[in-house]
């Protein structure tokens, strides 16, 4: 996939946008269980390092993005703009993260 620029902003500074392609979203999948996850222990999250449970939730937030991404490129998108997250529990064992925003074209100024 060749680079897809995503911003949280409505426009891009330096570009502007020659075409308005639609919505596009990224979805990951995020069990709930700290042993799926490869954590080995649930106590309290004391036996388990912050960074080790921040690296898995970046994880899936960046899963959601990249697929996100791709779903732009399909579109034949060369940007994504207003990028947002949302969550929702699936299940008693999973989480769903999803990436969403605007598939867009985009041109430098």
């Amino acid at each position: 996939m060749a680079n897809v620029l995503v911003t949280t902003t409505e426009d891009m500074p330096g570009y502007r946008v020659e075409k308005v392609l639609g919505p596009v979203v990224g979805v990951a999948a995020c069990t709930k269980s700290p042993y799926a996850q490869g954590l080995k222990s649930t106590k309290d999250g004391r036996s388990v390092a912050p960074e080790q449970r921040r690296n898995l939730l970046e994880h899936c937030r960046l899963d959601a993005v990249d697929q996100m991404m791709e779903h732009a490129w399909r579109m034949g998108a060369n940007a994504v703009v207003a990028m947002r997250f949302d969550h929702r529990g699936v299940s008693d064992s999973w989480n769903e993260i999803c990436a969403y925003g605007t598939a867009v074209w985009i041109e430098s100024v």
